[in-house]
């Protein structure tokens, strides 16, 4: 009988499938040696850590290479080095930045959040790089839904969904008059916005196993960008701030009996420099970066 590949393999591939289509179709940053380079960088970083923690090499981690792939698709900087130094923090926090061998933010996530904090003005989050096809995203979603369904995550970027429009629409559209409907719907429209909400949003291990609970956080997560949205302005960097936020949340519904109590004092700290990093980065004046090519 044929072996199942590794929900991470199993991710990393389609998301490498993914890469090579928007490279053929739209238009990505990186060219495939950059990117491959970044794909052994993070993997020589990853095992170095492991080995660091445990003495030995004790698994091989394909999630390293996944984590790489979210940046590249995600992100856009110059000079090149800020994608190996935001790769570094990001795999450093899953490995040091824990309680009960659990991590608290997406690595994706976080290399994204740092890219924002530290190298502001040459560090850019954006949803243009894999274009707007609608069969392009329809493909994201088919690959999307075999992984999630697997992966038993499939409530949160329906509730996502669900609850980002319908909020968007009530809290925004009514409060902006400049502002229109058609304007959040076109966010749908862009590739890689789908591969944040079936891939980003759905890490296994940021974010809750009970299906309640993930209806909740999706929801949760469209109600903070909304709100960010509301209170800054219609910007794609509030729903990778959301997710920030509200991802050291998690661990405390899913922490142990005897490390509650510690996961719930690191998990409150860390929303806080959270939310205080997310301000810091708020206070500076927007970008507006063009896909052009």
């Amino acid at each position: 009988m044929a072996r199942a590949l590794h929900p991470q393999l199993q991710q990393f591939l389609t998301l490498l499938l993914l890469l090579g289509a928007g490279k053929v179709t739209a238009h990505v940053y990186l060219s495939w040696m950059a990117v491959l380079g970044w794909v052994v960088y993070a993997t020589l970083i990853e095992h170095a850590l492991i080995f660091s923690r445990h003495g030995k090499i004790t698994y091989f981690s394909f999630s390293s290479l996944s984590t790489t792939l979210g940046v590249a698709l995600m992100m856009v900087a110059s000079p090149g080095w800020i994608y190996g130094a935001v790769l570094l923090l990001a795999l450093a926090q899953k490995h040091w930045l824990t309680v009960d061998s659990h991590h608290f933010f997406n690595p994706s996530n976080f290399a994204l959040i740092m890219g924002m904090l530290l190298f502001y003005d040459r560090a850019h989050v954006v949803l243009g790089q894999m274009g707007d096809a609608w069969w392009f995203g329809m493909v994201v979603v088919i690959f999307a839904v075999s992984i999630l369904i697997r992966v038993e995550r499939w409530q949160i970027p329906l509730s996502f969904v669900v609850s980002y429009l319908i909020l968007e629409y009530y809290l925004l559209v009514g409060y902006d008059p400049v502002l229109t409907f058609e304007t959040i719907w076109e966010r749908f429209y862009s590739v890689a916005f789908i591969v944040f909400i079936a891939f980003m949003l759905t890490d296994p291990r940021t974010t809750p196993s009970r299906p309640w609970q993930q209806v909740c956080f999706g929801a949760t997560v469209a109600l903070v960008a909304t709100l960010l949205d509301r209170w800054n302005g219609f910007r794609v960097q509030h729903l990778f701030m959301a997710l920030f936020v509200l991802s050291p949340m998690v661990s405390m519904f899913e922490a142990s009996v005897h490390d509650r109590a510690r996961m719930i004092f690191m998990a409150s700290l860390l929303t806080l420099i959270a939310v205080g990093i997310v301000m810091m980065i708020e206070s500076r004046p927007p970008f507006y970066f063009a896909m052009d090519g």
